[in-house]
């Protein structure tokens, strides 16, 4: 809608995380860093955990197009899955012919195969995604996978990306062996103010845009804090900003655009009087606008 207006190439405010868009904020180059260090280090359990919509999936995409040729990858996007169907999606991601198998067998060719792969120089490492919906039994199942190791070396590193229910769960005394397996973690923290700032011209300029700066220190500072920090929400409300700047014509958000975008926004705390919702307050506006333009030209030509 407002891509053309601002001389945009694409969309800098999509809810789907874009590697091209990155930023390298603190937070996210922190816990890539962490996650490399891990490896690099050869620790079973490496535990990435943030509130919805810090960047969780910006982070996991980013190591995942970081790890190099040495190592395997095992990657476990939905793990709500019984102990024996967990480890059936390991075997097949391993190329595993699970026709036919039994727990049993199942279990010794997962470990052949990741012993063939350890003896061939390479590392396997699991990823598993949204590690808070898992069951307690199927996380037994994964501590029970992360016991395989050689006398020098682990054969398998295993990395937990969650909730902050995740801790919760961990905290449980039956799963406390699996918590104190788990060697690196970091929790990611929401953006500053500054950062917040820094963040929402950086992605104008990635998109395209060229000029002064859309988002000025005192709406981008509104934007803070109506999001608290969060990227998810700063989208939402920097794209619902960027349409009422197009509908009312100026290359600019303003502080009042914030506030009529936020609290046009679900997740963003509603104030007494939240207002006209987004859209109809501009389509109000701008009919307000044309009903303003018919009085004025009666008025000159009476």
């Amino acid at each position: 809608m407002y891509e053309k207006f601002f001389g945009l190439e694409q969309k800098p405010f999509g809810l789907t995380p874009n590697t091209s868009l990155y930023f390298g904020l603190p937070p996210h180059e922190e816990a890539v860093q962490v996650l490399e260090e891990a490896l690099r280090e050869g620790e079973g359990f490496i535990k990435i955990t943030g509130e919805v919509g810090t960047g969780k999936t910006m982070v996991l995409r980013l190591f995942l197009s970081r790890l190099t040729d040495d190592f395997e990858l095992v990657y476990i996007p939905n793990p709500v899955l019984s102990p024996d169907e967990f480890k059936i999606s390991i075997a097949r991601e391993l190329d595993i012919d699970t026709a036919n198998c039994t727990t049993l067998s199942l279990n010794d060719d997962i470990n052949r195969k990741l012993l063939e792969i350890h003896a061939a120089g390479r590392r396997t490492v699991l990823v598993i995604d949204e590690v808070q919906s898992i069951s307690e039994d199927t996380l037994e199942a994964i501590r029970l996978l992360g016991n395989l190791e050689t006398e020098h070396d682990k054969i398998i590193q295993i990395v937990l990306f969650g909730q902050p229910e995740l801790d919760e769960m961990l905290d449980k005394q039956n799963l406390r062996q699996l918590r104190q397996r788990i060697a690196f973690s970091y929790n990611l923290r929401p953006l500053t103010a500054d950062e917040t700032e820094a963040y929402l011209n950086y992605r104008m300029l990635k998109s395209g845009y060229s000029g002064k700066a859309v988002f000025g220190r005192r709406p981008a500072r509104d934007i803070f804090r109506y999001s608290g920090g969060i990227p998810r929400l700063i989208n939402v409300i920097a794209n619902k900003s960027l349409m009422l700047a197009y509908g009312y014509g100026v290359r600019g958000v303003s502080c009042s655009m914030v506030k009529e975008a936020a609290l046009d926004t679900v997740s963003v705390k509603k104030k007494k009087r939240p207002g006209l919702p987004l859209y109809i307050g501009l389509a109000a506006f701008l009919l307000l606008a044309a009903l303003g333009g018919l009085v004025f030209a009666s008025g000159v030509f009476e």
